[in-house]
């Protein structure tokens, strides 16, 4: 099953049916199309960081907000820095990163159980990784490079809402989302060294296809799957993506592509509020 591409309000985004279907989530991944940033950002940056017009950012965050249907001021952005580590997101951190200052940093994974706040996460390659416990109406979003998927950040992740929300890894559905392809990614035989390290020597050959000059092609997809399945996600409650940063560089940022002349992708998973009416 195949992401699904949606346009909304003139946007863009790529979105997960069997995160759809629940009806308990608003969710979507960015493309580079239908926002405001100009030059080697255009159009459609998340990040303050890289030197972006911060109006024209804001304004690409609303128009975002505007087509998943979810309160740009209720977001929560996290502050990457390849770590594992998760934050439990409360009332009080509704705005960090958009409207307030972010009094965090080196936090690559976000979860909540609160409805109307919207976590935000950050790509140009690297594994987003989306969470949703329908029982327990919790979810979680987590950065997933190479060196967190080394250390297992999907099971991590999972740990931590066990942890806040008694989450049980065999309710949770899970996605594996837009990032760079095994046929796309070379890495050197040091990265290699830790995936041999870090799983089982069975998934050796599904995670990394060595080349005649020592170099390897690493599959961050299936590494991530397998992270899931041992820790406890049944593989019926998995997408996969199918759609590579660097195969799509028209469509999505990939640093492979452009090295940092660029802006970065966004990962967007809020709990639907409750209707009312």
């Amino acid at each position: 099953m195949g992401m699904d591409y949606k346009t909304v309000e003139q946007v863009p985004y790529l979105s997960f049916p069997i995160l759809e279907k629940t009806g308990l989530v608003k969710q979507g991944f960015s493309t580079k199309l239908g926002g405001v940033s100009q030059g080697k950002y255009a159009t459609m940056n998340f990040t303050f960081t890289r030197g972006d017009n911060r109006l024209h950012v804001m304004e690409n965050y609303r128009r975002m907000g505007k087509a998943l249907g979810v309160d740009t001021e209720r977001m929560v952005l996290s502050y990457q820095t390849h770590t594992t580590n998760v934050k439990l997101v409360t009332k009080e951190d509704a705005g960090k990163g958009i409207v307030k200052e972010r009094d965090y940093e080196d936090v690559d994974g976000l979860i909540t159980n609160i409805p109307g706040i919207t976590l935000v996460t950050f790509y140009a390659d690297c594994v987003p990784l989306y969470f949703l416990d329908p029982i327990h109406q919790a979810i979680g979003l987590s950065h997933s490079g190479w060196r967190g998927t080394v250390k297992r950040m999907g099971e991590v992740t999972i740990k931590k809402m066990e942890e806040a929300f008694e989450t049980k890894a065999e309710d949770v559905i899970a996605c594996i989302g837009p990032s760079i392809c095994k046929e796309c990614y070379e890495v050197g035989s040091e990265v290699a060294q830790e995936f041999m390290k870090g799983f089982d020597k069975k998934h050796w050959g599904d995670i990394l296809t060595e080349k005649k000059d020592g170099k390897y092609m690493l599959d961050l997809w299936r590494a991530n799957e397998i992270v899931l399945l041992e820790a406890g996600i049944k593989q019926e409650n998995i997408q996969i993506t199918d759609i590579c940063t660097h195969c799509n560089s028209d469509l999505l940022f990939s640093h492979r592509t452009t090295g940092n002349e660029r802006g970065n992708l966004a990962a967007f998973l809020g709990l639907a509020e409750k209707n009312n009416g």
